[in-house]
């Protein structure tokens, strides 16, 4: 992870956060309850809108974005520890999770299908599994658009796909989709999901 780009980071989505995705990330860590893994923390911005949850574990890769997330424990109202770990190697016991929080990271782990399988691992049967990524679209000409200019935007952007089709991975996987809700035409999915 570079240090610039997660020094960078938070500026750069405030305007997205502002306008429209704070409402959606309160909306969605209000379901998040009991023991909480979040993968992917980053910057730590998801810290202070968890409410009902007993304690959260953190996981995060870089520690350039652990580094920036430190501040935004001391604002949240639950107990939050960060963990340097990848999504696809979680060194925790099978079933120790009652709720996954996943929040714009899935463009970015190089191997999505592992960690959904981890995920899966890690978390309690008929556990809740919440996301709230970017996706590949429906319409031909744009997800056409987001194939040709992933290769240049992983660059730029520490990794980042913008062709992931997420809500098929999570199907394929057995996980059951309870809701979703498409912001930006269908360029962003919020779901809530269940371990099965």
């Amino acid at each position: 992870m570079n240090r610039h780009f997660a020094f960078w980071y938070d500026f750069f989505m405030r305007p997205l956060e502002k306008r429209k995705f704070k409402r959606i990330r309160i909306e969605l860590l209000s379901n998040a309850t009991g023991q909480v893994l979040e993968l992917g923390s980053g910057t730590g911005v998801n810290f202070p809108f968890y409410q009902t949850a007993d304690k959260v574990t953190a996981v995060e890769p870089s520690e350039h974005m652990m580094e920036q997330s430190f501040s935004k424990i001391k604002q949240s109202k639950v107990p939050i520890e960060v963990v340097q770990a990848s999504a696809e190697a979680l060194p925790f016991e099978d079933g120790h999770f009652e709720t996954i929080v996943a929040t714009l990271v899935f463009c970015t782990i190089p191997n999505p299908e592992k960690a959904i399988m981890e995920m899966k691992r890690v978390c309690k049967p008929g556990g809740k599994i919440l996301l709230f990524e970017h996706v590949k679209m429906k319409n031909r000409f744009l997800a056409s658009l987001q194939e040709m200019l992933t290769p240049f935007w992983k660059k730029i952007c520490d990794g980042c796909c913008l062709n992931r089709n997420t809500i098929k991975l999570l199907e394929t996987h057995g996980i059951a989709i309870t809701k979703v809700q498409k912001y930006y035409g269908d360029l962003f999915v919020y779901v809530e999901s269940v371990n099965q």
